[in-house]
């Protein structure tokens, strides 16, 4: 049983399923944009990183604005709206984009289905709309596998710009266990939550491995160009804990670049393309005023038996239809 669960004082719905939490969307006025976070495994492991909201002891203090699941873009008619977060001292956040939930359009609860959907607006420093964004989050299972499912339709209110970037677009940053072992000492949390800087490596816990559906592994997936993506950890025999980011064939660049980093970052840019390529495209994307573009996403919460190429590709296949 999938239902949402929505709380206005505190600006939030929350998703369960069989009463254990799978997210919630979080909305906050105070918030750079609409995030699902935390985001949990049908285990209840956190998949997810906690800083800088919920800090966990060991995690990493990197990149303040990684945060969650999220899908935003770094040069949006030359505002940046990827990198704004609260760290952005107020003297330079004219130089970045805010997106604000607006309401919510719609909510359904269908027995082993739950979707919502919700209008947000991408704005400048003054407030002005630039972009209305309609996004449906439908959740759902396949056997032990907890899904989200994206829709996203952004409409140009002006006419906007997507200049090349590499910062975007559908983001997630993952907890601890899903990054890649570090080769020098990190800026890690302590048991208060406090960012302490180490002057030893620490990899305690650290067990992430790429898996791409072209069969690229390791580090050496960021910049190549992939229908889905698996970024998984060992947690004991024939079972794992994973994300699967499955890209959708009416997607802008399908398929899509992979921004996706040793330290936690996993994202997938279709918009990007000059820096993944090594300047061999470039795709600088654009809406007139009325134009509307729509991405698709599929991404799988898995803790369990391994997903192996097959059951992903079958997956997918049936997210294409």
């Amino acid at each position: 049983m999938v239902e949402l669960a929505h709380d206005s004082s505190n600006q939030s719905i929350k998703v369960t399923i069989n009463g254990d939490h799978f997210t919630s969307y979080l909305y906050s006025d105070a918030m750079e944009k609409p995030v699902l976070f935390p985001i949990y495994s049908r285990t209840q492991r956190m998949m997810t990183r906690g800083y800088p909201m919920v800090p966990i002891p060991n995690e990493r203090t990197d990149h303040p604005h990684h945060l969650g699941l999220w899908l935003n873009y770094g040069d949006v008619n030359g505002l940046d709206f990827w990198n704004n977060s609260s760290a952005i001292p107020p003297e330079k956040k004219s130089k970045y984009g805010v997106i604000k939930h607006a309401s919510i359009v719609a909510q359904e609860e269908r027995g082993q289905q739950a979707s919502f959907k919700v209008r947000k607006y991408w704005n400048d420093p003054s407030e002005a709309h630039l972009l209305q964004e309609e996004t449906t989050y439908a959740f759902s299972t396949i056997g032990e596998v907890w899904v989200i499912d994206r829709t996203t339709t952004l409409r140009a209110l002006v006419d906007v710009g997507f200049s090349d970037n590499k910062e975007g677009m559908l983001g997630i940053r993952v907890a601890r266990l899903l990054e890649f072992p570090a080769d020098k000492p990190l800026t890690l949390t302590d048991e208060l939550g406090r960012a302490r800087s180490n002057k030893v490596v620490n990899n305690d816990g650290v067990m992430g491995h790429y898996l791409s559906s072209t069969g690229e592994v390791g580090g050496d997936v960021w910049g190549t160009r992939a229908s889905w993506m698996k970024l998984y950890a060992p947690i004991e025999e024939g079972k794992e804990a994973a994300f699967v980011i499955i890209d959708h064939p009416e997607n802008v660049g399908y398929p899509t670049y992979w921004h996706a980093r040793t330290y936690g970052l996993f994202a997938a840019n279709p918009l990007g393309q000059k820096v993944f390529s090594k300047g061999k495209k470039e795709l600088n994307f654009a809406l007139n005023r009325g134009e509307e573009v729509t991405f698709k996403y599929r991404v799988l919460v898995a803790d369990g038996d391994a997903l192996d190429p097959k059951q992903i590709n079958t997956i997918a296949e049936d997210f294409s239809k």
